[in-house]
């Protein structure tokens, strides 16, 4: 008898196992911004040994939920409010100029992942689902970029992602439950948008929905986290006007 060879069985390892965990934890508002990540406090807590954990911190400062001091350890990250204007700033720019091209070159397959990232997004909608449904987001937004075809914007914009406080953003609904249904239904329908605008190669469309969505997160930074309002829309008074230009080009 012949046995056909099946696919192997994939299991995360002891380090994903761990940060999946911290991740969750840091979302649910269970870590504090700026509280101190122990090493030896986490591995007794999980009864796990001490390796995995630090792997897990590297992961988590890689991803910009925490940030490294030397000498001194791990913390979760506490970016001031220029920080976080900054870097939504930044997010306007790069996103819009990786969409744009991106609706030029962007492939049928490439097409096909971003609509099986929305499909498994679309039933994320409670509050367990919040560190899944992240990363989703994420994925989703950096395949868009990756698709431009600059490996440099995409290596840019990747560290500006990392700045981003998005799960601060995520904390807050576990906090406010009473908004999850809006935000994450908005937040679907929204990528939806700009993937259809990509799959029917419209670019000025990709790029009018990218400025809705990025500058509705823009929003949500002033109510949910409290940054200043003149901070953030002085900030879009001098990138907006911009990219109306460069659509219209």
């Amino acid at each position: 008898m012949v046995v056909q060879a099946t696919a192997p069985i994939l299991r995360k390892s002891m380090k994903d196992e761990v940060f999946d965990i911290l991740h969750e934890r840091i979302i649910a508002g269970q870590y504090s911004p700026g509280e101190w990540l122990r090493q030896d406090d986490i591995s007794s807590q999980l009864g796990i040994s001490m390796t995995p954990v630090r792997e897990a911190l590297d992961l988590l400062v890689s991803t910009g939920l925490a940030e490294r001091i030397p000498y001194r350890g791990v913390r979760i990250l506490q970016p001031t409010p220029q920080e976080i204007v900054d870097s939504y700033a930044m997010r306007l720019l790069l996103e819009c100029s990786a969409i744009y091209t991106a609706a030029f070159n962007i492939s049928a397959v490439e097409i096909l992942n971003l609509e099986k990232i929305l499909a498994q997004s679309k039933s994320l909608v409670q509050l367990k689902d919040m560190s899944h449904e992240r990363v989703l987001s994420r994925e989703l937004h950096g395949a868009i970029v990756k698709a431009s075809g600059n490996a440099l914007l995409q290596k840019t914009y990747l560290i500006v992602l990392n700045t981003f406080p998005d799960w601060m953003l995520y904390e807050y609904l576990f906090r406010h439950p009473e908004l999850l249904d809006q935000s994450i239904g908005n937040e679907y329908h929204e990528h939806w948008g700009i993937v259809n605008a990509l799959a029917e190669h419209h670019p000025e469309l990709a790029v009018r929905r990218t400025i809705e969505h990025i500058t509705n997160l823009g929003r949500e930074l002033e109510s949910y986290l409290g940054i200043p309002k003149e901070l953030v829309r002085s900030k879009e008074a001098r990138i907006l006007p911009l990219l109306t230009q460069y659509m219209n080009s």
